[in-house]
């Protein structure tokens, strides 16, 4: 009776060992395979974020590039535009103000009124010229330009010409600068493109 009794505790006992070396081994395997799943979703996961991470740098490489080569090209182009200002503001500017006197405006304004009286057109028009110049002007035009006077054209003074001569219809319908800051403008626009292929294309 003692050894049927120690039989079935023996084999109760091998049998309740094997079910937990079974559910030992189950719950082993289970455990190697979602810790595989795991690493093998880190492992995923890892590279999707390198690559993402490659990805944001190589934008952030070419965008930061790009703006480089802008603010690169951007600052040239302002530079050459300085050098241009600085040429031409020393070529022109100093040269028509320097050459825009009195004898200078004296021989336009006779030139211009002999070209406008040969063109046939109607003389009756003004002349503005700079309203300080006044004293030193007004005697020589009305003896130098009498016949012009006498046939229509009127010699005014006026403030808002600062600078060389007005001239158009007396109704004030237009009027055809001849000032220094047009001569300037003028022989800037004509250098301008010259002065860009000196300097930058060649």
């Amino acid at each position: 009776m003692q050894n049927k009794l120690q039989e079935l505790t023996k084999k109760i006992y091998q049998e309740g060992v094997e079910k937990g070396n079974s559910e030992a081994r189950q719950i082993l395997e289970k455990a190697k395979s979602e810790a595989a799943s795991i690493i093998e979703n880190s492992k995923k996961e890892a590279e999707a974020i390198l690559t993402d991470a490659k990805k944001k740098a190589a934008e952030l490489k070419s965008n930061t590039e790009a703006d480089i080569k802008l603010s690169a090209k951007q600052a040239v182009n302002a530079l050459k535009k300085q050098i241009l200002d600085i040429i031409s503001n020393d070529i022109v500017e100093a040269k028509v103000k320097s050459a825009f006197d009195k004898d200078f405006l004296k021989k336009t304004i006779i030139t211009t009124l002999a070209n406008w009286a040969k063109s046939g057109q109607t003389m009756d028009i003004a002349v503005l010229l700079p309203a300080e110049d006044e004293k030193e002007l007004n005697e020589y035009f009305k003896k130098e330009i009498k016949d012009y006077i006498a046939k229509g054209v009127s010699i005014q003074f006026d403030p808002s010409v600062k600078t060389g001569f007005q001239l158009g219809p007396k109704d004030g319908s237009y009027k055809v600068s001849f000032t220094d800051e047009d001569f300037t403008n003028f022989f800037k626009q004509y250098l301008r493109p010259r002065i860009i292929d000196f300097l930058f294309e060649g």
